[in-house]
């Protein structure tokens, strides 16, 4: 159905229908890649990462688990996953949080990207919300200490999912540079869609 690589630190939106199966590529490995969904003929209803955790009764998802709406529906299962424990907490990067904690200005994030690819669907920062990170570690200790740890996904890794009704999947391929979720070095993926 769809076929697209998306080039390092690019966003990129489109509708999976229900039934339809997501496939996300991690061609060079080592790649972050936030993801958020809304009910396509009805945005308002959109990811929601409590209700998601509280179902997985766990911080990191993998294959089997569920990414349920703000109405406790299922948007997305995980029906594949070659890398195990995507996070949930770390939220997306911006200009304002790199500047933030690293110091550095003028430096756009995924949340600028997910601004650019809601807008393409009449969306905007309310839309925001806390995402999914794919490929992305951010472990926490028993102290709660967490932080983003440095990418690991092997090249070519995957995670599919399969729409459990018609939403719109929304992608920021991360641009981080001033953490170590890409290696400090952000690189393409694969996106497909099928049936």
């Amino acid at each position: 159905m769809l076929d697209e690589i998306v080039p390092a630190g690019a966003p990129w939106t489109g509708i999976v229908r229900q039934g339809q199966v997501l496939r996300i590529t991690d061609l060079e490995g080592q790649q972050a890649v936030d993801f958020l969904c809304y009910n396509a003929a009805n945005p308002e209803e959109r990811y929601h990462a409590p209700n998601t955790v509280k179902a997985a009764g766990s911080i990191f998802l993998t294959t089997g688990h569920t990414l349920y709406s703000d109405v406790a529906r299922p948007m997305f299962v995980i029906v594949e996953d070659q890398f195990g424990g995507h996070d949930t907490i770390g939220g997306c990067c911006s200009a304002p949080s790199n500047q933030m904690l690293y110091g550095v200005a003028n430096c756009p994030g995924c949340r600028e990207n997910f601004l650019t690819g809601l807008g393409r669907h009449g969306l905007g920062r309310r839309d925001i919300v806390p995402n999914v990170n794919f490929f992305m570690r951010v472990p926490v200790t028993a102290d709660g200490s967490a932080a983003v740890a440095l990418g690991v996904s092997p090249p070519g890794c995957q995670v599919a999912l399969r729409a459990e009704m018609d939403a719109l999947a929304v992608i920021s391929n991360c641009p981080q540079i001033n953490n170590p979720c890409n290696n400090f070095n952000p690189t393409p993926i694969r996106v497909q869609i099928t049936d």
